[in-house]
């Protein structure tokens, strides 16, 4: 039988390799685009946005934990290979706060309150439900933005975002 935790772990994993799987996809030349409605931000941005606030939920929810919060990306002029060699990082240092959470009965040591910010929970499996839907809406939107920029994304990328059988192979979860 599947614990908790191992279920856990397995849905961040697929998650963040569905993430990685898609920013591999996008077209270099999406990369610089403005957002269609929201000139100030780009393609470029928002992929990066998904590496920091992972930095910026750990910079809350590892006080306690010993797992070092991987350092942000910001808003330079990064590539692809930056940003998915980040994404791995954060990847690695919240399930390793994970784990670390599930040791100390499910809540990450050292976060006083339920919910940090108002929003985000302290205990590991809400918390992953939380991140997982972050990081689902932003590929929802950078599969959006791609195609209101005319690269539409070949069918197989925006399928392989769905199986998480596929991503849980090419993960390592």
């Amino acid at each position: 039988m599947t614990t908790v935790e191992e279920s856990v772990s397995k849905a961040w994993r697929i998650n963040c390799r569905a993430t990685a799987f898609l920013v591999e996809r996008l077209p270099a030349a999406l990369w610089p685009l403005p957002l269609p409605g929201a000139p100030r931000r780009t393609v470029r941005g928002m992929a990066v946005h998904l590496h920091d606030c992972r930095c910026l939920w750990m910079k809350s929810l590892a006080r306690g934990s010993g797992v070092a919060v991987p350092r942000r990306l910001g808003r330079g002029d990064v590539g692809q290979a930056d940003v998915l060699a980040a994404l791995a990082s954060s990847a690695d240092a919240l399930h390793r706060l994970f784990e670390v959470a599930f040791r100390s009965g499910g809540s990450f040591p050292g976060v006083a309150s339920a919910f940090v910010y108002g929003a985000m929970p302290r205990d590991a499996v809400l918390f992953c439900g939380y991140a997982l839907s972050h990081e689902a809406h932003h590929r929802g939107q950078l599969v959006l933005a791609a195609r209101a920029l005319g690269h539409r994304l070949p069918p197989e990328t925006v399928q392989g975002l769905w199986q998480w059988s596929s991503r849980l192979r090419d993960g390592g979860a």
